[in-house]
């Protein structure tokens, strides 16, 4: 069975004050909220179960999509009682006994999901992280040093507001089962804090780069971004039979 856990208990603070009355994951994309496309791609995708961890204005989120029988999918609920971080629910998650998706219920993008598990079920890995290039620009001027040349060094270079490519998380990721034990139940973890701890236990954890449209819609800039590009994106972000 192809399960994915949907994390979608935090607060959204960066969006107030939209998410005082909304949970990050209703927010409205275009004509329907990121969740409601999230779930739709996941179908497609041919994911039979969804667990969606809600913790933050949990009631919305189940009253909205109920039992996924509106998607034709099973959906179930974790209700974190205190906040467990962004990984802390998955201990305490039922049935995780075979490789599954995690994705954040905030989380934008053309991705194929089914490709991504099958490539982890493939490897070796107790988890893969899908990532994306990025380019951030410093607004600065950037001096290069011979810092080895005493308490005044010479100059040896200097770069004009210089990009900088990075490889990022996309909020997307894949887990086999025995990464699980590294959660304490009723443990407060974050996503790094538990890739760092696979890493020390010497874990394979692995990256899928892709190239494919992803927002995360967490901050204002980014959301209205989003809903500018919608319209333009809407048929490679929702399933065409939606």
């Amino acid at each position: 069975m192809k399960r994915a856990v949907i994390l979608a208990g935090g607060e959204g603070t960066r969006l107030r004050p939209y998410t005082t009355v909304l949970p990050k994951p209703l927010m409205p994309i275009g004509d329907r909220p990121v969740l409601d496309i999230v779930i739709r791609q996941l179908k497609r995708d041919g994911f039979e179960r969804i667990t969606i961890a809600t913790g933050y204005l949990a009631e919305l989120i189940e009253n909205f999509f109920r039992d996924g029988s509106g998607y034709d999918i099973l959906i179930d609920y974790f209700r974190e009682t205190e906040p467990l971080g962004t990984v802390g629910s998955l201990a305490l998650i039922r049935e995780l006994d075979d490789d599954f998706l995690v994705i954040n219920g905030d989380t934008l993008t053309t991705m194929d999901y089914s490709a991504l598990l099958e490539r982890h079920r493939a490897s070796d890995a107790a988890a893969t992280i899908a990532t994306t290039e990025r380019d951030v620009q410093i607004s600065l001027g950037v001096l290069h040093f011979d810092e080895s040349d005493g308490e005044l060094p010479a100059l040896t270079g200097y770069t004009e507001k210089p990009t900088i490519k990075y490889r990022a998380s996309m909020g997307v990721y894949c887990f086999s089962p025995r990464a699980i034990k590294f959660i304490e139940p009723n443990e407060r973890l974050d996503f790094p804090d538990l890739i760092l701890r696979l890493i020390d236990a010497g874990e394979s954890v692995r990256a899928w780069q892709s190239d494919d449209y992803w927002l995360d819609i967490g901050r204002h800039d980014d959301y209205e971004q989003a809903q500018e590009e919608y319209d333009r994106m809407k048929d490679q972000l929702v399933p065409q039979d939606s």
